[in-house]
């Protein structure tokens, strides 16, 4: 019989420290609890298996914050704020943060610099006094009985680590830590299909001026016609290509990554993943040909970065309290225990296009609460999910995945955790009420200033 597995020898692992709150994935989500629990007075490790912050803002080239913004009867304005708020002064002080742009005459986007958003996220956690583990991937947890995690092993450079701690965060966006510690989780849609990922890219030396014509809005005609003339298909409709902040720098957002039977990249598989990265850039390198050839303003551009990994956009969504569904997103949902809002529509990356579903505008106060019990894994007591792999079902995940969004639980969840340190140790002994004003007193917009709908 050909052999499948080996027998590993048992072994003693170091311990690298022991801390109130650990918080796994740096991304929004992460930056924003580990900040939360470090203002609070709890003892914090991130780790964090790049070696920056950010998330797939960074990691994976995004350059764009979307949901910080929503369409309230009409009017567009940012509605996260806190931690978030910090943030983004931060970046625009490294003169990386450009103002928001207007999306489908409904939504507000904003870019940034992913230079600057590295090293701002650096010094946000740095001032909250959190200790910031670098190069190291989560591996596995300890368990203390059936509900609790007593610590999170962790591969390093200086070799496998533990770390001990009241209570965890899973920021990782795949729902590893709730995963290993044996939460439920759902992958993908009722038929398990996924959202595709994507491979960014940026682009340099852009003739000054493109950014005032409004170039971006004829980029689908000329994929059209450069399909048109070749017989080749782009792999997705809805091209994304707009400038940053300086104006000879445009992000490009077109690509789709699919495996060979055309099935979305699983980003929980690494053979998958390995694939989908060496597609993802010969997808970058057709694109980038046809817009060079196609459009005046790049003739003499060059592609300045293509990023360290593929934009997974879905994977493990964990079972939580309360799960948050389209319906909620699109019916503009309120929750007595509500820690922030969603003000970002449904955007399902299907084959071959991206699909967006919008509450009723203007007619909607245009977001959703997002209610605390979405944070917390059932049958765990000292465990948070916030971020892509919190408590959602497809579609509400294909709005809440935002970064918006995941400031929004980050915050929450950091607080909460440093409060159940000081009170029971467990996630649902926090009371709301106070987490609510608590957060309010951090500038945390709660949406419970109006209806869900006009005379509502």
């Amino acid at each position: 019989m050909e052999q499948t597995a080996i027998e590993e020898p048992a072994r003693r692992t170091e311990l690298f420290g022991r801390f109130d709150v650990v918080v796994l994935g740096g991304g929004p989500a992460g930056i924003a609890a580990a900040v939360a629990a470090g203002r609070a007075g709890a003892s914090v490790l991130l780790v964090e298996r790049y070696g920056f912050l950010g998330g797939m803002g960074t990691a994976a080239g995004v350059t764009n914050f979307c949901g910080l913004h929503a369409n309230r009867f009409g009017q567009i304005g940012q509605v996260v704020h806190g931690i978030a708020d910090d943030l983004l002064g931060r970046i625009a002080a490294l003169d990386g943060l450009k103002a928001p742009h207007v999306i489908f005459d409904k939504i507000a986007a904003q870019a940034y610099d992913t230079a600057a958003y590295k090293i701002a996220a650096d010094g946000l956690l740095l001032d909250a006094g959190v200790k910031i583990l670098f190069h190291a991937l989560g591996a596995g947890v300890i368990m203390d009985g059936a509900r609790r995690l007593r610590a999170l092993l962790m591969e390093t450079k200086s070799g496998r680590r533990a770390v001990l701690g009241k209570l965890f965060i899973d920021a990782s966006g795949d729902g590893d830590l709730a995963n290993w510690a044996g939460a439920t989780s759902e992958i993908g849609g009722g038929d398990g299909t996924m959202m595709y990922p994507s491979t960014m890219f940026r682009i340099n030396d852009v003739a000054r001026g493109a950014a005032a014509e409004r170039a971006w809005t004829g980029f689908a005609p000329l994929m059209a016609a450069a399909e048109a003339r070749s017989g080749r298909r782009f792999p997705r409709k809805t091209p994304i290509i707009r400038p940053q902040h300086h104006e000879i720098e445009w992000r490009a957002n077109l690509t789709q990554v699919a495996n060979p039977d055309h099935s979305a990249v699983n980003g929980l598989d690494a053979e998958q993943l390995s694939q989908g990265e060496i597609e993802g850039r010969r997808q970058v390198a057709e694109a980038f040909a046809m817009l060079k050839d196609a459009v005046p303003a790049f003739a003499d551009a060059y592609i300045v970065d293509i990023p360290p990994q593929l934009g997974i956009r879905e994977t493990r969504r964990v079972i939580g309290d309360y799960v948050l569904t389209e319906a909620d997103v699109l019916g503009c949902a309120s929750f007595a225990d509500t820690i922030g809002v969603n003000g970002w529509p449904v955007e399902d990356h299907v084959a071959g296009d991206v699909i967006f579903r919008w509450p009723d505008i203007p007619a909607s106060r245009g977001f959703n609460h997002l209610p605390y019990r979405m944070l917390l894994p059932v049958g765990l007591d000292n465990l948070f999910v916030v971020g892509r792999c919190a408590s959602m079902t497809h579609g509400g995940q294909s709005a809440a995945r935002v970064s918006g969004a995941c400031f929004v639980m980050g915050e929450a969840a950091g607080l909460a955790a440093a409060m159940a340190v000081a009170g029971d140790g467990t996630t649902r002994g926090v009371e709301v009420a106070g987490l609510q004003a608590r957060l309010v007193a951090q500038g945390v917009y709660l949406g419970t200033d109006m209806p869900p709908r006009a005379g509502g």
